[in-house]
């Protein structure tokens, strides 16, 4: 069964009712089970168990060391382009938005990089908007080619790809994916996406499985909270993280928690979530999908993140700059969204050495005969 056809039997009114309706029982037995079930994950996300933020709290951060141990990977989004054709009504790249519009040159890309590098970051994620008659599949590839040498890990979060582009960017080095669903509530999702290519639900849906197909590394899903009621939203995600993670079970499946933040536009979500919520959220997902990475970005304030480390999160952004040559003075105004944590690299590594944690900034060093053997099939 495709994702696309359990998300039909699952993202549902019944759904809903069913994780709102879980008692204080459900939240215990939840709490005590080794491997937690679709009844346990939902009874994790339902109010009832609000009150038992502690004991989620606990359990996911002896579930996170004992899978991760006290590490937390590092890394920084570099913004190749901010052209969009989508008419996304949350997002600052909307091509109705009145913003300065630029896109590197692969060279500008490299000088990037360098920047990023000099900080001492191994693991990079490249963004575009979507527009693929601008920075389509050769474009990204070739960016990637120039920054490979100074980053042995290199993600793409990008417009929905065929199979055979994902392939094409791991033969130009590219080794983890992350696309967010934005919401898993067909309905909404077609009136949160008006025009543009991005209309096409399932053809998103389908991009994860694509590019673990295809070769990559690691694939990171997710949903934008705020969008929609978030109960149903993560319950989804954790299942589309398990569907891909039993299907494919030599890639990393990863998770996202990202709340919507101010961007250009009058806008606003429908749904915000509190602090309390999102941490609901993450420690039920950790103790759903113990072996599942959870990355933390710069949308959540430095003291939040900084309290969140020990609750299942695995990996963090830092040094960030939204805007395209955000790193070599490129305009502010271009930037998708504002951040919340400013801090540079060394202050996000001072702050995890404070709590006990080590900062990784490499944990992965791609064999060049393998890569080449790659190219080869």
């Amino acid at each position: 069964m495709s994702f696309a056809d359990a998300l039909a039997a699952l993202y549902t009114p019944e759904t809903a009712r069913a994780i709102e309706a879980a008692d204080e029982a459900a939240v215990l037995r939840a709490l005590e089970r080794r491997a937690p079930d679709e009844a346990d994950l939902a009874a994790l996300l339902a109010p009832a168990a609000a009150p038992h933020l502690e004991a989620m709290a606990r359990r996911a951060h002896e579930t996170t060391v004992r899978h991760f141990g006290r590490t937390i990977q590092l890394f920084t989004p570099l913004y190749l382009s901010n052209y969009c054709t989508n008419g996304c009504v949350y997002c600052g790249f909307n091509t109705g938005n009145r913003i300065p519009r630029a896109q590197l040159t692969p060279e500008q890309a490299l000088a990037e990089g360098r920047a990023i590098a000099a900080t001492g970051l191994r693991q990079l994620l490249l963004l575009t908007g979507e527009a693929p008659a601008r920075a389509g599949t050769d474009y990204i590839a070739a960016c990637a080619r120039l920054l490979r040498p100074l980053f042995p890990s290199l993600g793409v979060e990008v417009h929905a790809l065929a199979e055979a582009d994902y392939r094409a960017l791991t033969r130009a080095g590219v080794d983890a994916m992350t696309m967010f669903q934005e919401t898993y509530d067909r309905e909404l999702y077609a009136t949160l996406h008006p025009r543009g290519p991005k209309r096409d639900f399932a053809w998103r849906l389908g991009a994860p499985e694509r590019a673990c197909r295809a070769g990559m590394r690691v694939v990171n899903v997710g949903a934008l909270l705020g969008l929609a009621p978030w109960r149903l939203e993560v319950f989804a995600t954790a299942l589309h993280a398990r569907h891909l993670q039993r299907r494919h079970p030599g890639v990393d499946i990863a998770i996202s928690l990202p709340r919507m933040r101010p961007h250009a536009g009058a806008w606003q979500p429908a749904h915000p979530l509190t602090d309390s919520e999102l941490v609901q959220a993450m420690t039920a997902l950790r103790l759903f999908l113990p072996q599942a990475g959870i990355t933390l970005s710069t949308r959540e304030a430095p003291a939040l993140r900084d309290n969140l480390v020990p609750l299942g999160v695995t990996r963090m952004s830092a040094g960030v700059s939204t805007a395209v040559g955000g790193h070599t003075g490129g305009d502010p105004g271009s930037g998708q969204f504002e951040i919340s944590d400013p801090r540079g690299v060394d202050a996000v590594c001072a702050a995890l050495r404070q709590r006990g944690y080590q900062p990784v900034f490499k944990d992965w060093e791609p064999l060049e005969h393998a890569h080449t053997a790659r190219r080869a099939s």
